[in-house]
């Protein structure tokens, strides 16, 4: 049994702003390359904060990464695994703010190439 009790999951580990986890890093890593080889511009780690809703005190949204290519901007949200909000944020700022591209990115398991799965919100 769960040390937390039958039904209860443990505690939700919360996010420090500006300190990237391993898998943000790796993408970092990924982006530092795509930059050195001219395939994007620029790109910054956290660099904004949307307010999706003001009510009951705001719902607040913090893409991971921002990529500037030469033709658009992207904002890019970084998952292992989802959260039953998170999915919902994604694709209200997608909604919102159209003028960006809204990716979610998931690692490729190491057998199939360790790579970068996309998945577009528009």
């Amino acid at each position: 049994m769960s040390p937390f009790g039958k039904h209860l999951k443990p505690p939700r580990h919360r996010h420090t702003p500006g300190t990237m986890n391993k898998m943000e890093e790796d993408f970092a890593l990924a982006l530092r390359l795509r930059l050195r080889a001219g395939e994007i511009e620029a790109w910054k780690f956290e660099p904004m904060t949307f307010v999706l809703t003001r009510i009951n005190g705001g719902v607040r949204y913090t893409p991971d990464f921002l990529v500037v290519y030469r033709d658009h901007v992207a904002l890019y949200e970084v998952k292992g695994h989802w959260e039953d909000d998170a999915r919902a944020k994604i694709k209200m700022a997608a909604e919102m703010f159209p003028w960006f591209k809204w990716v979610a990115v998931t690692r490729e398991p190491k057998k199939l190439g360790g790579g970068w799965v996309e998945e577009v919100f528009e």
